[in-house]
This record gives C-alpha cells, structure tokens and sequence, in this order.
C-alpha cells in the first residue's frame, strides 16, 4: 500500500520538490515528478540542472527513450510510467496512477487555496485507507 507524506507549509513547493527528488535519488530510489503542466515541468526540469547544492540530477520525459533507465521522470499527464518507487505531486488533484507507487510525495505551500486542495486530497487518501503522515516544514 502506498504510503502517504504531506510537507506543509513549504515557502518554496518547486525547489522543495528538487530536495525531495535528490533525497530519493541518493537512496538509489527512482522518482516522478507530476507537475501541474508543461510551464511547470519546464521550471522543475530547470531547477534539477541548477539547483545547489543538489548539481544536476538526471531525469527526462516519459516518452525519452531513455526514460527506463533515468532515475528522475518529469511529467504532467497520465503515461505509462516505468518508475514506480516515489511519485512527488505538484497537481491540485491526487495523482489518479498514485496507487503503483510505493511513496507518494505531497507538496503544500502556505497559499490558502493550496491548503483548501491538499485537505480535500488527506481525506481522499485516509478515506481509502492509505496510511498519511504530515510533516510541518515551518518548524524545520
């Protein structure tokens, strides 16, 4: 079963997903990235060749041939994903595949409206069954 892990209260949800996503790729786990759209797959895909102290971190699309063996998958709709390790969700909505992943990562910023969807996404998840944990990252 999926195991659920909210980060509340990041200042910064793109470049904490990057953090999340090294963490993940030191521990050899492979990850996708399901963003919120081309804009932001492209700014995620930025931060990943730039981002300190993290260096670059490989990843393509889902389509690259080389998707299968890249640790890191950006993506902003349904594919056939080969990765099935860690899913980090930067969708206002769960992830409708979420259930193939072992963990799945979710991001919320301080913004009203992105709070508002990530309970509406807890209650989705608890209601199923799947075991949640938060984490407050104003503390840290």
């Amino acid at each position: 079963m999926t195991q659920v892990d909210f980060y509340l209260n990041v200042d910064d949800k793109l470049l904490f997903a990057c953090r999340i996503t090294a963490q993940a790729v030191a521990k050899k786990l492979p990850v996708l990235i399901y963003t919120a759209g081309a804009g932001e797959a492209a700014a995620v895909d930025g931060l990943l060749w730039s981002t300190q102290p993290l260096n670059f971190i490989p990843h393509c699309a889902p389509a690259d041939r080389l998707a299968p063996e890249t640790p890191v998958i950006i993506a902003h709709q349904p594919h056939d994903f080969h990765h099935q390790q860690v899913l980090v969700n930067l969708q206002v909505e769960w992830p409708p595949f979420f259930s193939r992943f072992e963990r799945l990562v979710e991001i919320v910023s301080n913004d009203e409206a992105d709070k508002a969807a990530a309970r509406t996404r807890w209650k989705f998840y608890k209601d199923r069954g799947y075991p949640v944990q938060s984490h407050d990252m104003s503390r840290k």
